[in-house]
């Protein structure tokens, strides 16, 4: 425990009556409010009452270098001391933006060497397909805009990324924007048919793929959207070759691929960027976010490659302009911050420590959690993992909702210092980098004993036989 002096009571009462959440809960948010987070260090987060506690989950996939780094801060300070902003509009610039943007095209794969500043994942891939359809009109393919996205793929929550989004739970009552986006199917490996081997599963995710532009026309299919590894959609790793396949079939068609690393980048897999060191796959965009300023400030980023660039930087006419951007795009503080946690992760080899501690991580985890009969599945790599419950492994049945088993699981864990976030019938691990082997055996005891404890309650309550 921390003696902090939060007065949590009024803090509550003033966060129920006032914040709209984000995903909240309104069937319970009146009668139980807010838990507040409110102070942090390392990995971990410390509530208003002191109480502290292994923060699994990154904040949300965000905090990559832990929390409370005086570096950061220190740069965040001078920066906004010496300008706090001033617009990038119309051909100005300020030296961080100017720096960051280097650095990314650096970084980034290939000729993706453009960048073009958001605030936040939801953003980059919403400007995306704005560019991308006016890369098409520059080019009079004035047809070419059907975007295609994966059934559980998560791409944002603005309308036209929802739109994009292939979690059907997120889009229960709002609305979308009709027949501009359509779905394939996830390229889950737990899920695929009885008696179907791995290698004849990727070939069916690839026919898919194909299958849908020719079912829409290559001249009126724009992009693909495809996350390394899928994240809020249960941390789905494809099958091997899968996403290097895909490019392949997307640019026999003149489609481009948009990797989303909102998750995946600066460092949760063991890469600056995942895409083509650890997919073996080179996309014409890059979506990124979160960990680009390890949730310090908000930011994101479009990176994209030389042959947009070409086209949609020539004029149109005399005066004519690339009307597209936010207010904050290339916010001086929030650059400076990406600046110096990459500077920070270069320095402490940070994407090294996680090529050697993750696979540490994904054992541990197996080795937890692989005796226990509701443990259907572990999946996913190095910083970014995910443990699915099933009622019987067997039939890979799922529990009733009623048991609420991911939540239920993550309320048992947080009474026992460690954060893990709920999907469903899902419970996703995705640390601060930082965590050291000592550091991962104890949140993965805590999972362990939480998952047994969950296992008794749900006997007791006849919702699962065991």
């Amino acid at each position: 425990m921390r003696n902090l002096k939060y007065d949590t009571k009024e803090l509550w009462r003033q966060d129920r009556d006032h914040y709209v959440h984000p995903w909240t809960d309104f069937s319970t948010f009146n009668k139980e409010g807010s838990e507040i987070i409110a102070e942090s260090e390392g990995i971990y987060v410390y509530d208003s009452d002191g109480q502290r506690y292994i923060d699994g989950i990154g904040g949300l996939w965000c905090v990559n270098i832990g929390y409370g780094r005086d570096e950061m801060a220190q740069a965040i300070a001078e920066q906004a001391k010496r300008m706090c902003y001033y617009s990038t509009f119309t051909h100005i610039t300020t030296p961080p933006a100017a720096a960051l943007a280097a650095k990314l095209a650096e970084l980034a794969p290939g000729p993706l060497n453009h960048v073009f500043y958001t605030t936040g994942g939801s953003e980059s891939n919403d400007v995306a397909v704005r560019t991308v359809h006016f890369y098409f009109n520059r080019l009079g393919k004035k047809s070419k805009k059907k975007i295609i996205s994966r059934i559980d793929g998560y791409h944002g929550s603005t309308l036209l990324t929802a739109t994009i989004t292939g979690v059907m739970f997120d889009r229960i009552g709002f609305d979308t924007i009709d027949d501009l986006v359509h779905h394939i199917p996830c390229p889950n490996p737990y899920r695929r048919p009885d008696g179907m081997t791995l290698e004849e599963f990727g070939d069916q995710c690839i026919a898919d793929l194909e299958s849908k532009i020719l079912e829409l026309g290559p001249e009126n299919v724009a992009m693909f959207f495809a996350e390394p590894i899928m994240g809020a959609g249960g941390v789905i790793v494809p099958p091997p070759g899968y996403h290097r396949r895909a490019q392949e079939v997307c640019a026999k068609y003149d489609v481009f691929y948009l990797s989303d690393e909102v998750v995946t980048a600066f460092g949760r897999l063991g890469h600056f960027f995942a895409s083509k060191d650890k997919f073996d796959l080179q996309p014409d965009i890059i979506s990124t976010a979160k960990g680009i300023t390890s949730g310090y400030q908000p930011l994101g980023a479009m990176i994209f490659s030389d042959k947009i660039y070409e086209v949609i930087s020539v004029p149109q006419a005399e005066g004519a302009m690339f009307t597209n951007g936010f207010t904050y795009s290339g916010h001086a503080v929030t650059c400076a911050a990406g600046l110096k946690n990459i500077e920070i992760m270069e320095r402490e080899d940070i994407c090294g420590h996680v090529r050697k501690v993750g696979p540490y991580f994904e054992k541990k985890l197996h080795e937890a959690m692989h005796d226990l009969p509701i443990v259907g599945d572990i999946r996913g790599s190095h910083f970014m993992l995910c443990a699915e419950y099933v009622a019987d492994r067997k039939t890979k049945a799922l529990l009733p909702p009623e048991a609420d088993i991911g939540g239920r699981i993550a309320r048992i864990a947080k009474a026992s210092g460690a954060i893990v976030r709920p999907l469903g019938h899902l419970n996703v691990l995705s640390p601060p980098l930082i965590m050291t082997e000592p550091q991962i055996d104890e949140l993965v005891a805590i999972l362990r004993a939480s998952t047994r404890t969950a296992m008794d309650e749900l006997k007791r309550e006849k919702l699962w036989n065991g």
